[in-house]
């Protein structure tokens, strides 16, 4: 229970199907000015917001301390994915090592059956498998962030809200008279204060060095601030001067240097994926067709996936179309319809 009206309405609709319910709320804030905001998860006071909850719908509730879990899990691999160059998720990364490890360790030791959770995304049983599948409300699904699940979290997922839209949860709030019901969206990292992940940066490493800007021949056209300000298929705020937008190509940090090419010099035909997570589907051997989303909320884009046979945690994908902005970091995720085949962190 993280405090917000999703959370809250999964927790009152399992109490209302009889389920025996314990609500469990994780403490990441670590004095890093998190402690209170209306729209980070999370926080003291989504912490207080879900023991009311708790408390309406009669069940227990508990705060659990994974300040060092999260520090270690989440923040640092954020810290050190900016350093190599690259642009992570920290929330996929909460859900696969955080929501569903720590927290789901803790729900094994309670002997807990299932861990709910307030996500937007379905579950379904193909044979031995389980399939995680896009919510109906496509605007909300979150099935891109939870697509790091192996299949032990998923045989013991359970995501209430997978048939509803945000309308019907918030319905679903006012008519038990939450105070979660009209709470505004998390739409900050829980652990980035003022949602400026630049600013975070700088107060955990060295201060980011200027360096030079250069074209994919090598000449300079520019200079940067530091790396850490930059993404991947970055058009604005480069400060280039040139009669044709130049985007961001490549993150160099050995040279310190921003690579930048024009629209159809940054256009990628395929990538590498590694940490990959098998879901609908068991480790494949021989290529096959499918789609790949490389961005939370992007649009899904046809490819041929050739998986490595000699290691299923790795896969490469060529798009049927050049696409621009596939950036490092980020999740590639296999989608056949509404199922995830699989999922793997960007490499190359």
């Amino acid at each position: 229970m993280s405090g917000g009206v999703d959370s809250s309405v999964a927790a009152a609709l399992l109490v209302e199907q009889g389920y025996d319910v314990t609500g469990m709320t994780m403490r990441v804030a670590s004095g890093e000015g998190r402690e209170t905001s209306s729209k980070a998860c999370c926080t003291l006071d989504a912490a207080q917001d879900a023991r009311r909850v708790a408390d309406k719908l009669g069940i227990p509730h508990y705060v659990i301390n994974y300040v060092q879990r999260f520090e270690r899990e989440v923040i640092q691999d954020f810290i050190s994915e900016y350093m190599a160059g690259r642009t992570p998720n920290p929330c996929s990364r909460c859900n696969q090592r955080v929501k569903f490890g720590a927290l789901y360790e803790k729900a094994l030791a309670i002997e807990a059956d299932v861990i709910a959770t307030g996500h937007y995304a379905r579950t379904t049983l193909r044979g031995d498998r389980v399939a995680l599948l896009r919510a109906k409300d496509i605007n909300k699904d979150q099935s891109y962030t939870l697509s790091g699940l192996g299949q032990a979290q998923l045989h013991r997922a359970m995501f209430p809200l997978g048939e509803m839209s945000k309308e019907d949860t918030r319905n679903v709030a006012r008519s038990l008279g939450l105070v979660t019901a009209e709470k505004p969206e998390s739409m900050e990292i829980c652990f980035v204060p003022n949602d400026n992940y630049r600013d975070f940066l700088v107060s955990r490493i060295d201060a980011p060095l200027a360096g030079p800007i250069v074209n994919l021949q090598g000449e300079l056209v520019g200079h940067h601030s530091g790396l850490v300000n930059y993404t991947v298929g970055q058009r604005k705020g480069l400060g280039i001067a040139a009669p044709k937008p130049y985007y961001v190509v490549k993150i160099d940090m050995q040279r310190n240097a921003l690579v930048v090419g024009h629209e159809e010099e940054a256009l990628c035909t395929g990538l590498t994926a590694t940490q990959v997570s098998w879901c609908a589907i068991p480790p494949q051997k021989e290529p096959f067709d499918c789609a790949v989303q490389t961005r939370y909320k992007a649009t899904p884009i046809p490819c041929t996936v050739t998986p490595d046979a000699a290691n299923p945690e790795t896969f490469s994908l060529t798009f049927h179309q050049p696409q621009r902005s596939v950036t490092p970091g980020q999740w590639a995720v296999l989608y056949d319809s509404d199922a995830v085949l699989a999922a793997g962190v960007i490499a190359k």
